[in-house]
């Protein structure tokens, strides 16, 4: 598309004109016509998607050694590794931006894998919880009630 515009260039075609017969904006036909004025019609080339950033194997070891150290030694309050602190914690050490979805890509493709508690919380009462399933729980759960026609709840006429 952007050679077609090169050509069209050379015939000597307005802006405007190009962009309706190409489909694409008024802004886009006179940058590449810009680059081709600059650097020929090499210069409209397309570069091609910049892809994904990505970590090099020392990046990607050094990026591992620091999520070992966990993230109090980085000043979270806590040893939660979130996807969004190792996004922050990536573009602090490298100055490379990766989306949450992507920091989860690298991360998986790494071996690095979601965890969950293995064992309950300390403070964790069995029996209070227990005790609040079988006593709280049925009070607090609302009744089911029937609606609709057929149903048991009556109505009475309204008098005028």
């Amino acid at each position: 598309m952007r050679l077609e515009a090169v050509g069209r260039f050379e015939g000597g075609e307005k802006g405007r004109e190009i962009a309706a017969a190409l489909r694409v904006s008024e802004r886009s036909v006179e940058r590449w016509r810009r680059q081709w004025k600059e650097r020929g019609p090499d210069g409209v080339r397309s570069q091609g998607s910049p892809g994904r950033p990505r970590l090099s194997e020392a990046q990607m070891v050094r990026l591992e050694r620091e999520l070992e150290r966990g993230p109090l030694v980085r000043g979270w309050e806590d040893q939660r590794w979130t996807l969004a602190r190792v996004k922050a914690l990536i573009g602090r050490l490298f100055h490379v931006s990766y989306t949450v979805e992507g920091t989860w890509r690298l991360l998986k493709r790494h071996g690095w894998s979601w965890q969950q508690p293995a064992r309950r919380a300390i403070e964790r009462d069995d029996e209070a919880v227990e005790l609040w399933k079988k006593e709280v729980w049925p009070r607090v759960k609302a009744p089911r009630r029937p609606a609709g026609p057929g149903s048991s709840a009556r109505t009475r006429p309204v008098s005028r």
